[in-house]
């Protein structure tokens, strides 16, 4: 009885998929979620391709990835799934082509369906500020854990920082005299962002009164600490949100992520211009500040719709 055939493994040598891990990692400054999500799509094309009957990096074609992204579409991929996989097969191929890994660059002319730019998430002025006046309550009962929730979310709604650059915040970051913190965006690009009065008593509070009560010798510079005095994680911050929103049956179910399109739309909502917002966000391009426009937009159809007696 013969052998079975040997499924092909992929044309992406090991080697090279480490090489391309360190090229994001430490010449691209990309995060470990992005790193890791590139990785997954150049193996998911190194393999298919290889099941396709392509030999080495050097004999992929254009049309050997329009084949493949095309393979995808027709097995119900979304088309932000299909996007993602085409921009993470033209950087690794420019990659290729820059490190002499390969002659020549398929992918020059490789399209992707444009992603569908869905209305984020957010919760309206009075749930956001319900929502922090149970996080304040919640703080009265003088565990620390609740004193630093409320300190978190406070800051996260004030200035729309991403949960990420939340968890890597350390006490000197912030400056309380001007309500003013430093943050290291994507691309380890630093911004400043400011806060207002209640969350800078809210931190007031966790700084002097609580965190002191959970810091140990391995809680370092970390800002927000756990109950066993380690640095934060996103999991634990994301917990807090969902759970605290869990007592608003009315709002949404948001995580962190959720808070910062709020505090966005609310901004451009109590007039506050793009080019701000966009600073504020650390949004490298306009175009993806301006989702929130659409928000208020949508807002006011809504209002005009319910109010109008001709609508």
């Amino acid at each position: 009885m013969a052998a079975p055939a040997e499924q092909p493994s992929g044309i992406v040598p090991e080697d090279v998929l480490a090489a391309f891990r360190r090229h994001l990692a430490a010449e691209r400054n990309r995060s470990e979620h992005t790193v890791r999500a590139y990785l997954g799509d150049v193996t998911a094309m190194s393999t298919a391709l290889a099941e396709a009957g392509v030999q080495g990096l050097d004999d992929i074609s254009l049309a050997d990835l329009r084949t493949w992204l095309g393979s995808l579409s027709s097995s119900g991929a979304a088309a932000s799934t299909i996007a993602r996989r085409s921009a993470a097969a033209r950087t690794f191929l420019r990659w290729g082509k820059q490190t002499g890994r390969i002659a020549q660059d398929p992918s020059l002319r490789l399209g992707a369906p444009r992603r569908g730019r869905h209305l984020p998430g957010v919760l309206k002025k009075s749930e956001a500020g319900s929502l922090m006046e149970l996080a304040a309550v919640a703080a009265d009962d003088d565990d620390p854990i609740h004193v630093r929730n409320r300190a978190m979310l406070e800051l996260l709604y004030a200035s729309g920082m991403r949960v990420g650059e939340l968890t890597g915040l350390d006490v000197d970051d912030l400056d309380q005299r001007r309500r003013v913190a430093r943050v290291l965006g994507k691309g380890a690009k630093e911004r400043t962002v400011p806060f207002g009065a209640p969350a800078a008593e809210a931190l007031r509070v966790w700084l002097e009164q609580a965190r002191p009560r959970l810091a140990t010798a391995e809680s370092g510079p970390a800002l927000f600490l756990g109950r066993r005095g380690r640095r934060v994680n996103q999991r634990q911050v994301r917990t807090v949100v969902h759970d605290l929103l869990s007592h608003l049956p009315e709002a949404a179910d948001l995580g962190p992520h959720g808070l910062r399109h709020s505090a966005a739309t609310h901004l451009l909502e109590g007039g506050a211009d793009l080019r701000t917002v966009q600073e504020l966000l650390g949004h490298a391009s306009l175009a993806t500040t301006q989702v929130y426009t659409h928000v208020s937009v949508d807002r006011l159809r809504a209002a005009y719709r319910q109010a109008h007696p001709r609508a």
